[in-house]
C-alpha cells in the first residue's frame, strides 16, 4: 500500500496480487521497491521499479528470504535467509535492475521472529560498517547469566552529574 502525503492521506494499493506481499522498502534513491512475497511458494525477496511498480519485477533471493533493508548508499540490499543468516546482494546502478550474486554477511543463529507478518529484527549503522542484531540465547553454557542492556536517557546530564567539570 502507499499513502499520499499531500494532505489527502489517500491509501492505494502499490503491489497487489494473489500472493502475500509485505515488508516493502524504497531504495534511498527512490528508484526501487524491495519487498518479500511468496510468489514461488515460500517467502523470497523481490525488487520492482518505483513508482512504476508494474514495469517489471525480479527475484533477488534464492532459497528464501525475508525482511529486506537497503544500505544507506542504496548500493546493497540486505535480507534474512530462512535460517537467520544476513544475506547481501549488490545493486548495480543501471537503467534496469541488475544485482550481484547473493553472499552471506553474518552466519545464521541470530534472532528472527517466526511468522508471516513480522518486521525487521536487525539494522545497519549509517556508515554501513556495523549491524545491530539480536543473538539467539542458549548454547553449551546454559548456566551463564542472561545478557543485560542498560539504557541511559539524558546521558549528557547524567555524565555531568557524575563527573563535575571542576
Amino acid at each position: 500500500m502507499q499513502v499520499e502525503l499531500d494532505g489527502t492521506h489517500r491509501v492505494t494499493p502499490l503491489v497487489h496480487s494473489s500472493f502475500n506481499e509485505r515488508n516493502g522498502i524504497i531504495s534511498p534513491d527512490g528508484r526501487w521497491l524491495a519487498y518479500e512475497a511468496d510468489d514461488s511458494g515460500r517467502a523470497e525477496i523481490w525488487v520492482r521499479p518505483f513508482p512504476e511498480v508494474n514495469r517489471g519485477h525480479w527475484q533477488v533471493s534464492t532459497g528464501g528470504g525475508t525482511r529486506p533493508l537497503w544500505t544507506r548508499s542504496g548500493q546493497e540490499l540486505l535480507y534474512l535467509s530462512p535460517a537467520g543468516a544476513l544475506m547481501r546482494v549488490g545493486a548495480e546502478r543501471a537503467p534496469s535492475w541488475a544485482a550481484t550474486t547473493q553472499t552471506m554477511l553474518v552466519k545464521e543463529g541470530y534472532f528472527t521472529t517466526p511468522g508471516a507478518n513480522t518486521g525487521r529484527t536487525y539494522d545497519i549503522s549509517p556508515d554501513g560498517q556495523r549491524f545491530l542484531m539480536i543473538k539467539e540465547g542458549g548454547g553449551p553454557d546454559q548456566t551463564a547469566a542472561p545478557a543485560s542492556l542498560i539504557v541511559v536517557q539524558r546521558w549528557v546530564e547524567e555524565l555531568k552529574r557524575l563527573v563535575p567539570a571542576n
